[in-house]
């Protein structure tokens, strides 16, 4: 018997690591580095980790297309730090909250010799970890005595690269009926990640042939939406709006993915609404805070429908990559079924721009 732990084990610990301000180490042939988040990082670490060598800043391309940077490295951006650059500085050029306010923060220099593999393995965690994706990155030598000698998790990125990249195994813990105003015939499933990640549920309604294409909804978590009334978008209507369809033809399955703001976090969701006060519509907000468009993974709804069961389905949804995510992952869509609910005075713009920069189907 072993107690080592494994490539998933230490990649949720670097997770948490990182929220938490505290470097991870990061080594591939040839190089090492400590990494750590920007968002989460103290004055006082700051100044350690220069005592280890000439740190650079990893940030995306679109971050750094807002901040006029050169991505030399396609999908992200190396930037040297200036000598004299504080904290305050790092989270200037990470969070885009003071933009509007003091646009210049450079000229910024980027690097665009040697390889990027490390930076970009790092920012790949942060995002998992939804932080901003704005990392600290010093390169070390002797990568396993000093994580040995610090406590740090070590990280090999042949190791990490493929999990990164690949859907966790999910497994039902639990199911328990659930009378639910949709449907008196509730029963909610608990799916669990071996990755210790987010758990999801699928909410199944009557008793669907699994023989039958299914009525079923892949619907991603909205705080604001679901359980606040948030006027700003279409989530909580259209998760009542599903809820009670299925339960008018007596049988149906909901999955509600614990993928809040198209996969970045309550928090970086926050920040994209306060970016969009400013002005900005929500494609703009996300790219300015370092993100794609929609940062989800929606073979999560196509593993628990397949453990539950279902082979084909007819989709509710007005998202045409939702259709071709299924199919694509095994799964028959024989109908789309249109979800056109819950436009307000106050959520207009935000429809307009997912059928225009989205493809919805509106």
């Amino acid at each position: 018997m072993t107690l080592t732990l494994t490539t998933t084990e230490r990649l949720t610990r670097a997770r948490g690591d990182l929220r938490m301000g505290v470097p991870v180490v990061l080594c591939m042939a040839g190089s090492a580095a400590m990494v750590v988040a920007v968002e989460a990082l103290e004055p006082s670490r700051l100044a350690d980790l220069r005592g280890f060598g000439t740190p650079v800043l990893a940030i995306t391309a679109r971050r750094a297309e807002t901040l006029k940077a050169r991505a030399y490295d396609g999908d992200l951006a190396r930037i040297v730090l200036p000598a004299d650059a504080g904290l305050p500085w790092l989270r200037s050029v990470a969070d885009p909250a003071d933009d509007l306010r003091a646009p210049m923060k450079g000229p910024l220099q980027s690097l665009r010799d040697g390889p990027a593999d490390l930076h970009r393995a790092a920012l790949a965690l942060a995002k998992s970890a939804h932080l901003l994706p704005a990392v600290l990155v010093v390169p070390v030598v002797h990568p396993l005595q000093l994580a040995q000698d610090s406590g740090l998790t070590l990280l090999a990125l042949d190791d990490i690269t493929p999990v990164l990249a690949a859907l966790s195994p999910m497994a039902e813990v639990v199911s328990a009926r659930v009378p639910l105003v949709a449907s008196s015939a509730g029963r909610v499933h608990i799916f669990r990640p071996d990755d210790g990640g987010e758990e999801h549920y699928a909410i199944e309604i009557g008793k669907p042939d699994r023989a039958a294409p299914v009525l079923a909804r892949l619907h991603s978590a909205c705080f604001t939406g679901d359980v606040l009334g948030s006027l700003k978008c279409d989530c909580g209507p259209q998760l009542r709006a599903a809820l009670a369809q299925m339960g008018e033809e007596g049988a149906g399955v909901l999955l509600y993915l614990n993928q809040e703001g198209r996969g970045i976090g309550l928090a970086n969701k926050m920040r994209a609404y306060s970016l969009q006060d400013q002005g900005f519509d929500t494609v703009e907000a996300n790219h300015r805070l370092g993100f794609e468009d929609d940062e989800r993974d929606f073979r999560l709804g196509a593993e628990i429908l397949r453990k539950m069961g279902f082979s084909a389905v007819r989709l509710m949804t007005n998202n045409p990559k939702k259709l071709a995510m299924m199919e694509g992952c095994g799964l028959h869509v024989t109908e789309r079924v249109p979800l056109k609910v819950g436009m307000t005075a106050e959520n207009s713009a935000y429809l307009a721009t997912k059928a225009a920069k989205s493809g919805h189907l509106l």
